[in-house]
């Protein structure tokens, strides 16, 4: 395994994350406990989970996922020497079972980060993210921004200044963001840098071969700025293996038991996923392998969050770390990103 320190941080983590966004809903507690020995066994040492999960949120699940972190933290004893994150929620209808009115500011905060902790049966946390924007703007995979200032709520501010609270009681160590743009990354920046409150050091957003918008301009912020991208969806739900090409993904495949997720799915994402996937089948590469290859491989990313339902798909995942790809895959993969420029993003 590798390992690189998060953003501007002192957090040492690996280069693969296990994420577990999964664990509560197709996993059960003994499979989520499987998964992390594994992962650990691998030399992975950074998890990572939200208050939000298992997905697709439910009522009668939610906080599952951390719970089944928490009872493997507390049976293997070994959470000193692991880098736990989790994310609170921002408002949308997904969100509404989590609290009577779920926002960013000091309340909600302060609710999710004692539930958390209590969940997971730590102390602190080592990585704490907002999960995604309160104001209006374009997260999952939302274009064509619309400025609507009146529906901003809690002033990314006072939202950092709760942060800071928890900061400085050890709640947390570090602050991080998820689903978020290069003009909310620069205004927490610019609010740490002047007021003297928590420098953010990562970003959790979706990345892979179909979805690249945040080269566009967030990737700029982060190198100049010292800020880990987390990338999340490397696999853009499986679909970037083929198995969904070929009718290979069963009944119990994520997308085919949540259509929801079908993002990836249209008509210039599957066009563009058979162009890697031929282009790995040419080179003798598993397809998806090689999009994970592709985001290991990115100056900016600090740790490609992994996730899978079995065993054999973690075993494969992981052992992305060992590889790296040729030069002209490198370019072949450039060659089919233009003709096919982010199909889903």
């Amino acid at each position: 395994m590798e390992y690189k320190l998060l953003g501007g941080s002192d957090l040492n983590v690996s280069r693969i994350c296990l994420g577990t966004m999964t664990f509560g809903q197709q996993n059960s507690e003994a499979e989520a406990h499987e998964q992390l020995d594994y992962a650990v066994s691998q030399g992975i040492n950074f998890i990572d989970t939200a208050e939000m999960y298992p997905v697709p949120p439910m009522a009668e699940t939610q906080g599952r996922t951390e719970e089944y972190i928490g009872s493997w933290l507390k049976s293997r004893g070994n959470r000193e020497q692991l880098v736990i994150a989790t994310k609170v929620a921002g408002p949308a209808e997904m969100a509404r079972h989590i609290r009577p009115d779920v926002r960013l500011n000091r309340a909600n905060i302060r609710a999710a980060i004692t539930a958390s902790l209590q969940r997971l049966q730590t102390d602190y946390i080592d990585l704490y993210q907002l999960h995604w924007p309160e104001r209006a703007t374009n997260f999952f995979g939302q274009l064509n921004y619309q400025h609507q200032p009146e529906t901003d709520g809690t002033p990314i501010l006072e939202t950092l200044e709760a942060l800071k609270e928890l900061v400085d009681e050890g709640l947390i160590r570090y602050v991080g963001l998820s689903n978020e743009v290069p003009w909310g990354v620069m205004k927490f920046l610019s609010y740490a840098e002047t007021l003297g409150l928590p420098r953010v050091v990562s970003v959790q957003n979706p990345y892979n071969l179909l979805n690249r918008k945040d080269e566009v301009g967030l990737t700029e912020v982060l190198m100049r700025e010292q800020v880990a991208l987390l990338p999340y969806s490397p696999l853009a739900f499986g679909t970037l293996s083929g198995k969904y090409l070929d009718g290979s993904a069963g009944p119990q495949a994520r997308i085919n038991q949540f259509p929801r997720f079908s993002r990836y799915l249209t008509e210039a994402g599957l066009q563009a996923t058979a162009a890697y996937v031929q282009l790995a089948r040419d080179h003798g590469l598993d397809p998806a392998q090689m999009a994970l290859a592709f985001v290991n491989g990115q100056p900016f990313v600090g740790s490609n969050i992994i996730g899978a339902t079995s065993m054999e798909q973690l075993k494969s995942n992981i052992d992305s770390i060992n590889l790296t790809l040729p030069a002209e895959v490198l370019a072949e993969i450039e060659v089919i990103g233009t003709a096919f420029s982010n199909p889903c993003p």
